[in-house]
């Protein structure tokens, strides 16, 4: 500031001077006054360019002078650079902030205080149906048009969220939505939304588990008080009391097999996956499953004058071993060579088979001639408890837990089960195990096995 009071100063008395010079007294005074004129001229130039490059606010054409606007102007700069990298700071912590927000698995949309979209991750827009660019600022109400949105959202009442259909919910594939709004800011709102279709089928499989166990085990555990208060309360001949007392062998039998079951489950869901270092002679188990079946074929049709046509067959399995659990794999196969036993008439044809495929995969198969099964009941053959016909069931001790295992077993074992069913004609399961849980044992191990 002084420096300016000097050069104004100096610019008044080199003025005054040259008037001087030239016209004495009077030129004195017309020569300051004009010098004063002329540096308010140029002052006032100075301070229109720092103005003109103030309203763009361009750093790149700063003005680059001395004196008190071009300290202002440096200061000004300065100010602007500090406010550009902040406000690139907060862009950048905005990006992660909606990266972070694209990356959770749920879906988010961001309202106005209107109900306008100002921001949604991919998943929103997936559950929703929303264009990001095209419903930008788009009313949410607009966009989902699910009633029970509509009542929660004019409701005002966010405490609890809301559960819509999903938009790619079919009757074979129902897809469940929870939505949840969070008010913040000056009336804006948060919207969160979550699919939460497995949580409620896993909530309905528990239902109906524990619906299906207690039932299961009621149902004999009825029996079997009714023909012990029986037996205390009335005199039996030995007949009828060795007949009662089949009946409740028979019933608790058909507990224990549930609990049986159950317990597999259990431990085949909480134990380790099976290792590559057991290995299992594929041509043991044929055996084996060979001889429960047909144990069980003779013990179901022992009052029937015909009995089932068995028949197993290998093919290319000498030296083949399989990779897993003994136990378990056994257990699987039985299962399906107990169904298809169980559920075909006497008389009728049951095939297993064992192969190689041209692609190595070691394919085993249960065919039956037996009732068959409806296209719509395949799908859930394989949880637990499910049944297609109850009645039946019960009349061949099944507990509706066997595909339930076996399921599990193959899953544990990198295998896949395959069901082809006609109603009247038969069904077939198949089970194909991958290439790498084969493996071929020395020659003399494949000759001890045979032998």
């Amino acid at each position: 500031m002084l420096w300016r009071i000097v050069y104004f100063l100096l610019s008044q008395f080199v003025g005054g001077g040259i008037g001087w010079y030239e016209a004495g007294p009077w030129g004195a005074a017309v020569g300051a006054a004009l010098a004063a004129w002329a540096w308010f001229v140029w002052d006032l130039s100075r301070g229109a360019r720092v103005l003109r490059w103030l309203r763009t606010g361009d750093l790149a054409s700063a003005p680059a002078m001395r004196g008190l606007w071009g300290e202002a102007s440096d200061r000004v700069r300065r100010l602007l650079r500090q406010r550009d990298a902040q406000a690139q700071a907060a862009d950048a912590r905005l990006q992660e902030i909606l990266a972070a927000l694209q990356a959770t698995p749920n879906g988010v949309i961001l309202l106005d205080a209107q109900g306008h979209i100002e921001w949604c991750n991919h998943i929103a827009a997936a559950q929703f149906g929303i264009d990001v660019q095209r419903d930008h600022m788009q009313s949410i109400g607009n966009l989902v048009r699910d009633p029970e949105f509509s009542a929660y959202y004019a409701a005002h009442d966010f405490t609890q969220d809301v559960v819509l259909q999903g938009r790619e919910s079919t009757p074979s594939r129902p897809v469940r939505i929870s939505v949840h709004l969070h008010p913040y800011g000056d009336g804006r709102k948060l919207l969160l939304s979550r699919d939460v279709t497995a949580l409620e089928q896993a909530e309905a499989m528990r239902r109906d588990f524990v619906a299906n166990v207690s039932h299961e085990i009621r149902t004999p555990l009825t029996v079997l008080t009714g023909f012990v208060e029986t037996l205390q309360t009335l005199h039996l001949s030995t007949d009828e009391r060795a007949r009662y007392l089949g009946m409740m062998a028979q019933q608790a039998a058909r507990m224990q097999s549930v609990v049986q079951d159950l317990l597999t489950l259990s431990r085949l869901e909480g134990s380790p996956l099976p290792g590559m270092t057991d290995w299992v002679p594929a041509r043991l188990l044929v055996q084996r499953c060979e001889e429960e079946g047909r144990a069980l074929s003779g013990v179901l049709t022992q009052q029937h004058a015909r009995k089932h046509v068995l028949s197993f067959e290998a093919e290319g399995l000498d030296g083949v071993e399989l990779a897993g659990a003994m136990s378990e794999l056994q257990s699987a196969f039985s299962n399906l060579i107990s169904n298809a036993v169980r559920y075909t008439p006497a008389g009728g044809e049951i095939t297993v088979r064992w192969r190689r495929n041209p692609q190595g995969d070691v394919v085993f198969s249960v065919a039956d001639t037996g009732p068959g099964i409806a296209a719509e009941h395949i799908p859930r053959l394989t949880e637990r408890f499910y049944r297609v016909d109850r009645s039946r069931s019960r009349e061949t001790g099944g507990t509706g837990l066997g595909l339930a295992i076996v399921k599990h077993v193959l899953q544990r074992h990198g295998a896949s089960l395959q069901i082809v069913s006609t109603v009247g004609v038969g069904s077939t399961f198949t089970v194909v195990f991958p290439v790498t849980r084969l493996r071929f044992a020395r020659k003399s191990d494949a000759i001890a096995v045979a032998a």
